[in-house]
């Protein structure tokens, strides 16, 4: 190699106290618009979210993330901010106010405009069936849980009015299901000694709050039950929901219940 050859070698750009700012100026614009609009991009158009009938918040939150492709616990953040027309007895909780319906999603959807567009849903629905309290609220949302089919909920919410005017523990199993997070037909001595709120076999009257989100019909029967003087229901199987006034008829469907759950009969 000739002692004449050298390597061109130039020197790296160098930027100034201005152009070093700027340049970090622009990276950080860039990362905002990656954040708002890559999660529009994904989303296609006409796209939907549909609540059922009954999920708790936190289902509903986590469909919610998922429809709007946001990480997860993005919906219960904004939930949790946001200013939702809520009643004051809510402590700002829109459990049973996250309306059952299908919603649209659109680029412009956000986590805290589509819990907002849930909610004036819910204060809408409500308007229309004039209900107004937040009591038949709760009431509606243990109906929804509890009542086997549409056809029950009247009577299962006379049953709730009925103990509640006599100073009974409700001692429903959903409301101790919302306090364990879980879904279960089956509830324990131990299960009964839960310390919590929601546990209506340990303490009077209704739970703080609705446990899941209650759809119209359940709604309309917590508002509306029909007379009856009814204390007392189990589901013995599908179909099969009997009520009664009487402590020791109830015992006899309650042995039937758990004689079909030990046969794997089921209910």
């Amino acid at each position: 190699m000739s002692d004449v050859q050298r390597t061109d070698r130039r020197p790296a750009p160098r930027f100034s106290r201005a152009g070093r700012l700027i340049l970090v100026a622009v990276l950080a614009v860039l990362v905002v618009l990656a954040v708002v609009l890559v999660p529009r991009l994904l989303r296609g158009p006409g796209e939907t979210l549909t609540v059922p009938e009954g999920q708790r918040a936190g289902q509903v939150y986590a469909a919610a993330d998922k429809a709007l492709h946001r990480p997860s616990g993005s919906t219960a953040k904004a939930a949790r901010s946001a200013r939702l027309p809520l009643p004051a007895e809510a402590k700002g909780n829109p459990e049973g106010y996250l309306f059952p319906a299908t919603y649209p999603i659109d680029s412009d959807t956000t986590p805290a405009s589509l819990v907002s567009y849930m909610v004036k849903t819910a204060n809408q629905r409500l308007a229309d069936d004039h209900i107004t309290s937040y009591r038949t609220v709760v009431i509606a949302s243990i109906v929804q849980a509890e009542a086997d089919r549409p056809a029950d909920m009247g009577k299962v919410a006379r049953v709730i009015t009925n103990r509640l005017a006599r100073h009974m523990p409700l001692q429903m199993d959903s409301t101790i299901n919302y306090a364990l997070g879980r879904s279960t037909l089956r509830t324990s001595h131990a299960d009964t000694r839960t310390k919590s709120p929601y546990n209506t076999y340990r303490y009077p009257g209704l739970p703080p709050t609705p446990i899941d989100n209650p759809g119209a019909d359940a709604l309309k029967a917590a508002g509306a039950p029909p007379a009856g003087d009814w204390l007392y229901f189990v589901t013995v199987k599908p179909g099969d929901t009997r009520f009664t006034a009487d402590y020791q008829e109830h015992l006899r469907n309650v042995r039937e219940f758990n004689d079909r759950q030990r046969s794997g009969g089921g209910a």
